[in-house]
This record gives structure tokens, sequence and C-alpha cells, in this order.
């Protein structure tokens, strides 16, 4: 007599790892968030984790991405969570994997789609052995990059734009619907009104985390989060099982920025920071301040006041010249 299917039922929440894929904007400091899961190991394909203090494996080539993955399913670590960095560069190893394999120069090479649905079949193939981790008990992250697309919905009146997953339109929505969380990071725009009455967005140092679908992006929570929550890992460490895991690491871009706006305060306006920059060679003309060298930088947390008076005596010299 054939055990009844039934008599395997079980009833109330389980506790299992966690699949995870966080996007966003550059240097909202995604991969610095992930580096405060339990035990993270970087799976670095972008070569992007060379700011934090962290176990990491680089990764050149997707067979060198799936035997990391299958040796971390076969235990003999203590590692509790493997992070893929980044999603994106990942469906480029798949791309030149299956180039490769095939001799071809081109992924449009293979006629009308062809080529995409093959890098799909291994994209979910990938997925499938992120699966064994899962059931070993190791968390999965993967990161991802934004990017902005332009959509129209057929029972919607108007086009607009929303932040999506930047892949391609095969392997997106695997990675959406294999995610148990969707998370989209992004800096936090307050509207103001301009001069002319019209309202305008302003860009912020808030660092947020959208848990749910809007227009404006992707998103999704299988855990009850707020739609709405602070880029900390405190806001999600209870679905790990563990208390947040304090991580020795150098700035994000985004941390260290907003570290120096606060050291300067407003002693100084934006041009006089860049012309002094320019001038001295720490950024090229055209950059931005926040582009200058992350030790520089940090030379002017830890001592903002004599960084001040030198941009101050740089244009005061620069006056008395043009006078």
């Amino acid at each position: 007599m054939n055990k009844s299917i039934l008599a395997g039922v079980t009833r109330g929440k389980q506790r299992r790892a966690q699949r995870v894929c966080i996007y966003g904007v550059e240097s909202v400091g995604k991969t610095t968030f992930a580096a405060k899961a339990p035990k993270p190991i970087f799976l670095d394909v972008e070569g992007g984790t060379h700011h934090l203090d962290a176990a990491r494996v680089e990764i050149d080539s997707f067979d060198a991405l799936q035997g990391a993955v299958s040796e971390l399913a076969a235990g003999g670590h203590d590692f509790g969570t493997a992070v893929i960095d980044s999603a994106d560069w990942t469906e480029k190893l798949l791309i030149e994997h299956l180039l490769g394999e095939t001799k071809k120069k081109s992924i449009e090479d293979y006629g009308y789609g062809k080529g995409w649905v093959q890098v799909a079949e291994r994209f979910a193939r990938l997925l499938t052995s992120c699966d064994k981790l899962i059931d070993r008990g190791i968390n999965v992250f993967f990161i991802a990059h934004s990017h902005v697309k332009r959509v129209e919905p057929p029972d919607q009146m108007a086009a607009y734009d929303r932040y999506e997953l930047k892949l391609s339109k095969q392997c997106s929505p695997l990675l959406k619907e294999w995610a148990d969380e969707l998370w989209f990071a992004q800096f936090k725009t307050k509207l103001v009104e301009s001069e002319s009455g019209r309202m305008k967005g302003k860009g912020g140092k808030e660092r947020i985390l959208y848990t749910t679908h809007s227009a404006a992006y992707d998103a999704k929570t299988r855990s009850g989060l707020p739609e709405e929550l602070a880029l900390e890992w405190d806001g999600v460490a209870h679905l790990f099982g563990a208390a947040p895991v304090a991580v020795a690491a150098e700035a994000s871009p985004a941390d260290l920025e907003l570290r120096v706006d606060k050291a300067i305060g407003d002693a100084l306006a934006k041009a006089e920071i860049e012309g002094f920059l320019v001038a001295k060679g720490q950024i090229a003309k055209g950059q931005q301040w926040c582009e200058a060298d992350p030790a520089f930088l940090e030379k002017i947390v830890d001592a903002p006041d004599r960084f001040v008076m030198a941009v101050r005596r740089y244009w005061e010299e620069r006056m008395k010249e043009a006078a």
C-alpha cells in the first residue's frame, strides 16, 4: 500500500535560509549592506568588494562561478551566506560561456532571440544550483544594478519610467520569481518648491530600502517587511535568525560622501571645493568633488577646519591675482 502524501503535512511558519536580491542605484551601499549578512562569502564577479574586509573568491568565468557554488553546497566550511556580486555581470559571464561553447561571435548570431533563450536556460540552472545552498541552510544574496526603463502598460493612458533590474528580459523575471525578497535601494528624493512655484525633486543622503512593488520600481517581500525602511541591517536581521553582524569595512562611496558633507557643512560652496580640487590635481575638470581619491576625502573628514582654511586661502589668492 502506497504511503499517503498527506501524511507529510506540516503546519505553521518554517524558518529556512533566505533567497534575496537587492538592487538599486550606483553607490547606494548594496555590497556593504550584504556584507552584514551572517558569515558572508562574496563570489566576486564584478570586482567590487575591495573596500570590504570580507571573505571573497574572485570569479572570472561561469565555470568558476558554478564550481564555487557547488563547493559551498558540498559543505566543509562555516559560511552562512553566499553573495553573488553582481547578477548583471553574471549574465555577461553566461553570454561569454555560451559564445565560447558554440564558437559564435555575438549573441545575435543565433537568430532572433534564440541566443537569449539559451542564456536564460543557463541562468535558470544557476538558480537551481543556488537552491542547493538554501537546502543546506546557506542564504543566497544576488546584488544587482538598476536601470530606468520606459513602460507602456495597456491599462494606462500614458507611459512612464520605472526602475528595473539591469538584466535581459529573459533573465530578469527568472531572478525576480526565484527570490523570496526583492529589495530596491535608493537615495530618498524630496519634493521642494522652486522659485517659480513648481515642484522639483531634490536628491538627499538618506538611503532607503523599498520592499513592495510600485509603479516606480520592482520589489517584493514574503516576510511582511514594511514597504519602506532605512538601508540598515537592523531592519532585516530578524529574517536571518541572528542579531546584526558587525563588519569591519571601509566606508562605501555613499557613506564617505555623507561624512565629508557633514564635516564641512555650509562652510564652502560646491564650486569652491571642486575648483580647488581641480587645481590641486585631485579631480579632473568636470568631475564632482566626491569622485576624488577616498584616501584624500578621509583626510578632509579627519581635519575639516584645515581643509576649509586651505580652500579659502586658495580663492583669496586667486582674487588678489585677478585684481
